[in-house]
């Protein structure tokens, strides 16, 4: 792990486009400002954390049952010929 010192108002720089800023600091408190590209995805850990939980969860649930449904729609198809 970088350990790194910064004051309010000072930055650090991460590859060619994230920055992460100290905005404020109060008590053991720190206040971070992130500019980054839309396209990176930025979470506090425990929710990231948790989103990962959900996805695996829903892994394990394994995929839906689609020869069913395509059946009832098949008959709801033939029924609105009539």
């Amino acid at each position: 792990m970088l350990v790194l010192s910064r004051k309010r108002d000072e930055s650090i720089i991460i590859g060619d486009d994230v920055i992460i800023t100290v905005v404020d600091i109060k008590g053991e408190q720190v206040k971070l400002g992130v500019t980054a590209p839309r396209n990176v995805s930025i979470h506090r850990k425990e929710i990231y954390e948790s989103i990962q939980q959900e996805n695996q969860a829903a892994a394990r649930a394994g995929s839906p049952n689609l020869s069913g449904l395509i059946k009832v729609l098949q008959k709801k198809n033939t029924l609105s010929s009539e």
